[in-house]
Order: C-alpha cells, then sequence, then structure tokens
C-alpha cells in the first residue's frame, strides 16, 4: 500500500538535472564568496570563511535534490538533523546573513527554481553593494591599542610619536612596568583602515620585539 501511494518509493534523480543544479549552484556560491571577500566588514579572515560558502551551497542542492523525490526521505533527515550539534558560535551577524543566503541558494536551486534563484541572489547582492555604497566607513574611534615589549628604554617615547604620525587621538588608559618590561594600552581614533595598517607596519619595524593587538569595542559610551 505505502509503494502503491508513493511514500517509500523515491522518484529517480535524473543525473543531467543534478549536474546543472551544481554547476549553477558554483556559479552563484562564488559570486556570493567574492562578494563578501570584497565588500563584507566583518573582522574575522573573511577569505578563509568564504571558502566555506560554495561547498555549503552545493550539499544543500544535493540534500534538497535527494530527499524532494521522497517524503519519507524527508522525513528521515528531519530526524537526522536534530541530533546534530554545531559547537561553533557564529560570532558576527554578517556571516550568519551570508551562511543563511549560501542555503537558500542551495534549497531554491535544488528545488528546480533556478531562475527565482538566480534572480533573488542578484538583486539581494545588488542591494547589499549599494548599501555598502551609500554606507561610508564611519572612524573607528573605539579601537584599543594594546603594546607590549620586553624593551625598556625610548619605548614609551617612540609608542608615542607612532601614534602622533598615524592617529587623530591617542588617550593613554593603561601603563605597566616591570621586571618583564612595558605594557600600554590606547584609545586610538583611527581615520581609516589604510592608517591602522600602516600604523601596524611600523610599530613591528621600528619595535621589532614588541607584541600588540588591536581590538574595536563599538559599545565603548559616547562612541
Amino acid at each position: 500500500m505505502e509503494n502503491l501511494l508513493g511514500i517509500t518509493a523515491p522518484a529517480p534523480l535524473s543525473l543531467t538535472t543534478l549536474a546543472l543544479n551544481l554547476l549553477l549552484g558554483i556559479l552563484l556560491s562564488s559570486a556570493i564568496m567574492w562578494f563578501y571577500t570584497r565588500f563584507g566588514k566583518s573582522l574575522s579572515n573573511r577569505a578563509r570563511f568564504a571558502q566555506t560558502l560554495p561547498v555549503l551551497t552545493l550539499i544543500t542542492i544535493l540534500v534538497i535534490s535527494i530527499i524532494k523525490s521522497s517524503l519519507a526521505l524527508s522525513l528521515g533527515l528531519v530526524g537526522a538533523l536534530s541530533i546534530v550539534r554545531f559547537r561553533t558560535a557564529i560570532k558576527e551577524p554578517e556571516e550568519l546573513v551570508f551562511l543563511f543566503l549560501a542555503i537558500g541558494i542551495g534549497l531554491g536551486i535544488g528545488a528546480d527554481q533556478r531562475w527565482p534563484t538566480v534572480l533573488a541572489a542578484v538583486l539581494i547582492l545588488g542591494y547589499l553593494y549599494v548599501r555598502s555604497l551609500l554606507t561610508p566607513r564611519s572612524m573607528k574611534n573605539n579601537l584599543f591599542l594594546s603594546v607590549q615589549s620586553p624593551a625598556t628604554d625610548g619605548f614609551f617615547a617612540t609608542i608615542n610619536d607612532l601614534l602622533l604620525q598615524h592617529v587623530e587621538s591617542a588617550d593613554l588608559r593603561r601603563l605597566d612596568r616591570s621586571t618583564a618590561g612595558f605594557q600600554a594600552t590606547y584609545l586610538i581614533a583611527c581615520p581609516s583602515e589604510k592608517v591602522l595598517v600602516s600604523l601596524m607596519d611600523d610599530l613591528g619595524s621600528q619595535l621589532p620585539a614588541c607584541e600588540f593587538s588591536f581590538v574595536e569595542q563599538d559599545n565603548t559610551l559616547g562612541g
């Protein structure tokens, strides 16, 4: 009776259709990968994260292509995925947006809705591109610089001179001196990412033994 109703007997999957869907998924997900790497604002390694988007899209296409032919397979997939636990937290909302975009494209193509999926992907990426042009990059006013160096002679003066050459303002928040060396923490206002990279290069060249880190704190009061 179940076979007569077509519940347990899956419909044959066309290999030609699957190959066409996978190729289209590669094209669209590669466009998403390039867009996120080029225009993303995440502080994490965007290029490394973007490499997972095409794979996620292709896996979604494969799964949807298989389960759409059988109700039993789709119910079994729900039960199988209910035991999966992901321990890696998504730290930035922008990463979550592009993950959902990759999954959405995989769902649409896997359901053989190719042209609606292509249209939606083009419109979404177009909207994000226009928004990136109209939204100016804000000055990094809430950027903390922490510098630690084993050397003591001239360290404090060198740091101050470098900061005066690159940033709009530098507010010393903490200064520690011990037998191990100096550690200083500044709240700086950096006009652009290009200036920030230049500051990092100068710190590495003039203070090769020092360790430094930048932390962006958007929730600083008054920022």
